[in-house]
């Protein structure tokens, strides 16, 4: 059987003002994969800081990118998307900048406040929701994440979901750069911290998950639908892979 070429992931799509400014820093837009210009300011930013998270575009990882597995299709994907988000109730969670794990990203500013605790409850309940969806994971893919450095606890995550930062080892982020050295990760740090400072005055509003696709090996990520908490759905460039 050929393996399918095109993944999807379950993520959190940032609202606005979030969206646009994780936008610009990033150089892309997630809807449409068009290139995006760098904010004011901003335009000594090294593109190297930012590859590999504008690879996947501005999200946070809810469930991991997957291949589809047997017995299922994106259409299955798509109407369990829309009925896993039909009815949850929006909220609100405080964001701060954070180093974490070498790179970059927001953060929970506050992992057990209210906010937190509806994140985490998002990102577990889309972990098991959406597993039935994903073939197992190949040698390679199951390398790539580098077993060996995980706890034991992480890798028996890997094991179980395909992801070693799920439940109890789950971080909420959305990710701005990627692995940095010391240097290079104070100068980020430094430079978006002036960037984004009013941002972070007000709470990240959470009212939808988001179906992503890359469309073949290799390829960006873009959105396909994002699915609204009261309904309401939105088509990305990625739609017709929900149709495939």
């Amino acid at each position: 059987m050929t393996m399918q070429a095109h993944r999807y992931a379950i993520y959190l799509a940032p609202a606005e003002p979030f969206r646009t400014f994780g936008a610009q820093w990033l150089g892309r837009d997630a809807d449409t994969g068009a290139a995006v210009p760098l904010p004011a300011g901003m335009a000594d930013r090294p593109a190297e800081w930012v590859e590999a998270p504008a690879h996947y575009a501005l999200h946070a990882t809810l469930k991991p990118p997957f291949r589809l597995a047997d017995g299922t299709d994106a259409q299955m994907l798509d109407a369990a998307a829309r009925a896993f988000a039909h009815g949850r109730k929006a909220f609100d969670a405080p964001l701060t900048l954070r180093a974490l794990r070498g790179f970059l990203a927001w953060c929970l500013d506050d992992q057990n406040g209210q906010g937190g605790q509806r994140m985490h409850e998002l990102a577990d309940d889309c972990i098991r929701a959406f597993d039935r969806f994903r073939a197992p994971a190949t040698v390679e893919e199951m390398n790539r994440r580098r077993p060996h450095r995980l706890t034991v606890v992480q890798r028996a995550m890997l094991d179980a979901w395909g992801y070693p930062y799920a439940f109890d080892t789950f971080t909420f982020h959305i990710t701005l750069t990627g692995m940095l050295d010391a240097a290079s990760e104070a100068a980020a740090f430094a430079q978006l911290s002036a960037g984004c400072a009013k941002l972070l005055e007000s709470p990240l509003h959470v009212d939808g998950i988001s179906v992503f696709v890359q469309p073949e090996p290799g390829a960006d990520f873009i959105v396909a639908r994002h699915f609204g908490f009261d309904g309401t759905t939105i088509d990305g460039a990625g739609a017709p892979y929900l149709q495939a």
